[in-house]
This record gives structure tokens, sequence and C-alpha cells, in this order.
């Protein structure tokens, strides 16, 4: 990145850091969901970004975090901070026996697309019916009016807003560490040519196990901050198919395998989906599945028009990375 690049990176950072001093609680809320979008937009981007993983079904691993998460609190008192690490285990080792199912027995390409599906309907069908936690009626969690407990991730939207800010954060310094790795290399060679890198000595199973460990783990993450913001559980949303889709279209808006598109995805996509939901209501219209349409047109205008994404597109326009033969 250049000198540029980095300066206006920092400044963004700047920004998102005193939002919640100069916004209201509505501005919040709505920056709250698009970091969200772009955390998990970038944990799904390890998968399919730096290893060339498509996952369909990434909706399993938020679910199976706040769940996990939100039972242990629920049932057993235990906080977040420390359910987090029993959420993150449980969607690793689902993630790590899909990818066992995939890879052994050479499930690639699409078919690995819909095991994924299929895994997150199980689990969609399966929590419906299981009533220790809340079945189709949904597990609640218990919310105390003006509590103020970081500790048990009670407290005001700012202060989710701040939780999930570190979290954009530390996924975007982790895949950066990650992808300038031994590893990260080792996914990039996967990606673009599995044949050629297993060839000069890669271990194709090893290294698309750990994209599905790091990337499941990263999610169930996110999971656990959606069961702790919104307080409310349902399986119909929480592992819906549509729920999974709209964690990938950050990253293939904003531009796939690369570290900022997710998150410059994120900030494209969900204002605008707000703003659109808010003209709908109010201009009193009821039309349900709008939103999923723009959604749609978004993502074909993409394919059509910048197929590689926003991100690389912007960058080269404004000179925030460097270009092949630039020294420095």
């Amino acid at each position: 990145m250049t000198g540029r690049g980095i300066v206006l990176l920092v400044l963004a950072g700047l920004l998102l850091a005193v939002a919640p001093l100069v916004g209201d609680r509505y501005v919040v809320s709505v920056l709250t969901t698009v970091l969200w979008f772009a955390y998990v937009g970038q944990a799904w981007n390890v998968m399919m970004g730096f290893s060339g993983l498509l996952s369909l079904g990434h909706a399993l691993y938020v679910g199976l975090g706040a769940y996990v998460s939100a039972a242990l609190f629920v049932h057993y008192g235990v906080g977040p901070w420390a359910g987090m690490l029993l959420a993150m285990l449980v969607s690793v080792a689902v993630g790590t026996f899909i990818g066992f199912l995939g890879f052994r027995f050479g499930v690639k390409g699409v078919h690995f697309s819909l095991l994924t599906i299929a895994f997150a309907e199980v689990a969609r069908i399966g929590f419906d019916h299981i009533q220790w936690l809340g079945g189709s009626g949904g597990l609640f969690l218990p919310v105390e009016a003006g509590a103020s407990d970081p500790l048990n991730l009670r407290g005001s939207p700012t202060l989710f807003y701040y939780v999930i800010l570190a979290l954009v954060l530390g996924a975007l310094a982790l895949s950066r560490v990650l992808l300038h790795s031994r590893l990260g290399y080792q996914w990039l060679a996967v990606r673009e040519d599995p044949e050629a890198a297993e060839a000069v000595g890669v271990d194709l199973f090893r290294a698309r196990m750990t994209a599905v460990a790091v990337s499941s783990a990263l999610t169930a993450l996110g999971g656990v901050f959606q069961a702790f913001y919104f307080n409310n559980l349902f399986p119909e949303q929480v592992f819906s198919m549509g729920r999974s889709i709209e964690i990938i279209l950050p990253a293939i808006v904003g531009g796939i395998g690369t570290l900022i598109g997710p998150i410059l995805g994120a900030f494209i996509l969900t204002p605008l989906g707000e703003g659109l939901t808010f003209l709908i209501e109010a201009g009193g219209l009821d039309l349900p599945g709008l939103k999923q349409l723009f959604y749609g047109v978004a993502l074909v205008t993409i394919v059509v028009f910048r197929p590689e994404g926003v991100w690389p597109w912007l960058a080269r326009r404004l000179r925030l990375v460097r270009q092949p033969g630039e020294e420095g």
C-alpha cells in the first residue's frame, strides 16, 4: 500500500473511532450492522478469497457461535468472553468435519458449496426442534434496563459498536499476517492451481483444513456478538440461506481475496440496503423481498462491470496501492 493509502486508512479508522461521539443512536446502529457484515465477510474471505473454497452455508458458524454462547449464558451464567472459546471450538469441530468429508472424498467446487448449504439447512431444521435452546419460539437472553456490564456484554449500543470495531480491526490485522505468512502463500497457491501447488510440496488437505478452521472460528465470534447484541435467536433467521448470502456479498462486491474489499463492500451494501428499507417504510409501502432484489441487482452489476470487485479498481484509480514495476 502506498503512503497515500496508509494515510487514508488511518483517517478512516479515526473517523470510525469518533463516530459514536458525533452520531445519534440510529447512526451508531447502522454502523454497527455495517461493521458486523464487514467482520463476517472478512472471515468468509479467508476460505474463498485466500484458499478458493466456496462456502455458501457460512450462517452455520454464525448460528453455532450464537447458540453455544447464548445457551451457556442463559442456562449456566457463563459470560460471553468465556463462552466464545467453546463457541469457537464447536464451530471449528463442525467446520473441520465438513472439510474432512469434502476433501477426503474428493468433493470439489460447486459440490463442496452444496455440502456447506446442506449442513446449514440441517442445523436450521435441527435447532428448530431443540426445546432446550428455545426451538422455533426462539432463545432470549436476559436484559436489564440501564445495566452496564462489559464483562457480560451488557450495555449501551456504543459499547457494542466499539466491540465490533475492535473485531473488525483484529480480523483485518490477522488476515494480513496470515496472507503474508508461509501458510498464506500456500493458500494462494492452492487457490490458483491445486495440482501445481501439490507438485511443489504443498499439503492440500492440511492447507484447506486450516483455512476452514480459521474461517469457522472467526465467524463463530460474529455469532457470539450477534446473540448478545440482539438478545434473541431464531433458527429460521440465524441459519437461513439468506443470511449466508448476506455474509458473502460484502467480499464479492468489495473484492474477493483482498484485505479491504469485505470492509468496503459492507460500507457500500449495508447503508444502501438500510436506506432503501427506510424509504419503503416512510412511504408506507409493503414490498417484501425488495431488499433482496436490490442485493441481487448489486451483485449482477458488480459481476458484469467490476468482476474483481470495487476495491481493486478504486485502489488503482486513487493510487492507494503500488503498481507493478514501482519501486519502494
